[in-house]
């Protein structure tokens, strides 16, 4: 009879792994967000590694602010489609047509829906019940 296992005790163990795995998962949902989504050496756009000495560069241009961290290229392109979406752009890139200029907006658009989410009280509340299993220090 020793070996009889009590229904009361196997759910809490049953709970106890439920809750183990959705911690998890919460903490797998904000890694991807920051290091995946967010990582600060590599483009946003097209995922290219940035070397430190880019980012300086970039940080010392006296450019208009840019909301996204680029590299080279994609700095320039973002400014291509900036330029094509208020006067036209340069008639010299033919291939910066409309669905290019249509996938930079999907782009942005995509960029702006991270933002609200990361913004949002529910990320918020998943962050702080991260902190409250996880404190840092």
């Amino acid at each position: 009879m020793a070996d009889v296992i009590s229904i009361d005790k196997r759910r809490q163990l049953a709970d106890k792994d439920k809750k183990e795995i959705i911690r998890k998962r919460k903490v797998l949902a904000v890694r991807k967000i920051f290091q995946c989504a967010r990582c600060a050496f590599k483009c946003d756009k097209c995922g290219t590694q940035i070397s430190e000495a880019q980012l300086k560069k970039a940080s010392r241009q006296p450019a208009p602010r840019i909301p996204y961290r680029f590299c080279e290229s994609c700095v320039e392109e973002y400014h291509d489609y900036i330029d094509r979406s208020g006067d036209g752009g340069n008639p010299d890139y033919y291939w910066h047509n409309d669905a290019w200029v249509a996938e930079w907006r999907l782009w942005v658009d995509h960029q702006k829906a991270v933002d609200r989410y990361l913004k949002s009280r529910e990320f918020n509340q998943l962050l702080d019940e991260i902190r409250q299993t996880h404190p840092e220090g």
